[in-house]
């Protein structure tokens, strides 16, 4: 039986208003085939920041572009209040929404990295990865692991520019995201645990409420279907947006410990941390994913919100966003203690 608005928790009006507008955007400028997004239309509910050259609350920000032709580029915050008194470590940081909408500028997320690089304190790298559909799997993994590199080359004087002045050892950096975020995440990370960098050193993945799926229907998605934000009707649709023409949910991408998954037990993956909300349709899916760390053999950390919604770390107002922020701050600093 699937949820009814009165058993949701209950939210300030502004974010109740907030999520009706982004919602209704999302359904009326996509096509349902998963062929098309109206991205003109789209981007006038998705309003934009511009970087922060001036501190804004001790974070300043700018834009680097990575390749021209794609149109791959990343947003680089710091904490001036910091720089050069301590080592940061870096935060590469992939935006939700469900690898279709939003981007590393959008306003909600250019406050959440700012808040990241403040609270933490870190460098974050914000990556604006392409969007399907007009770029399919695996493009945006392709993006994300370009990045690294591109960072990871001597040339990229960001780091020390920011103040990130320690040169005794490679930089420890973390690969997070939320939502199709921490799918992404979740799937750099495993090219990155294989590769060989010159100043990086990978010591940690944190996923915000990751995008994962089957095609079989979990409990939560039946009891959900209908909740905030994301619906089981939205998830099948940017699936279908993301994935080649010729799969299902079942692709390796999406069901990461089902029937096509690739065996990881074998591989350095670093420790996780996730987190759930108890009013996310996802919520299975993200405990299959930890148990499937589990069986793997890999450290997994799992933190629970009851009556968290899906995206709720989008809106600082509410409680669980700050018990968020400090969970990832103990978490990067108990891996950069190992």
């Amino acid at each position: 039986m699937s949820s009814t608005k009165k058993n949701w928790p209950k939210l300030p009006l502004g974010i109740r208003l907030l999520i009706a507008a982004h919602s209704m955007s999302v359904d009326a400028f996509s096509r349902s085939d998963g062929s098309a997004v109206n991205r003109r239309l789209m981007n006038l509910f998705d309003p934009k920041a511009s970087p922060s050259r001036k501190p804004d609350n001790g974070v300043v920000s700018s834009d680097i572009v990575v390749d021209t032709t794609r149109k791959l580029w990343f947003r680089l915050y710091s904490n001036t209040t910091t720089a050069g008194k301590m080592f940061m470590p870096v935060v590469v940081y992939f935006h939700g929404g469900g690898f279709a909408y939003m981007a590393a500028n959008s306003m909600s997320y250019d406050d959440l990295c700012k808040r990241l690089a403040r609270e933490i304190p870190a460098v974050v790298v914000s990556v604006n990865y392409r969007l399907s559909p007009e770029h399919r799997y695996p493009s945006q993994y392709e993006d994300g692991f370009d990045v690294l590199k591109f960072i990871d080359n001597p040339d990229f004087e960001g780091f020390s520019a920011f103040g990130n002045t320690d040169t005794s050892s490679n930089k420890a950096f973390f690969i997070a995201g939320d939502s199709a975020g921490g799918n992404l995440a979740h799937h750099v990370a495993l090219k990155a645990c294989q590769h060989q960098f010159s100043r990086l050193k990978l010591r940690g993945v944190i996923a915000l409420q990751p995008f994962f799926g089957g095609e079989e229907r979990t409990e939560s998605e039946l009891k959900l279907a209908g909740a905030p934000f994301i619906s089981v009707k939205r998830t099948d649709w940017m699936w279908k947006a993301f994935l080649p023409h010729g799969y299902n949910r079942d692709h390796e991408v999406v069901n990461v410990f089902g029937p096509n998954s690739v065996d990881i037990s074998g591989l350095p993956f670093p420790p996780t941390l996730v987190f759930i909300g108890g009013f996310d349709p996802l919520q299975d899916w993200q405990r299959k994913y930890v148990e499937g760390l589990n069986k793997s053999g890999k450290h997994v950390y799992k933190i629970e919100y009851p009556n968290a919604i899906h995206g709720f770390y989008a809106f600082p107002q509410l409680p669980d966003t700050s018990l968020l922020i400090a969970e990832i701050k103990n978490f990067v600093l108990k891996q950069l203690d190992q």
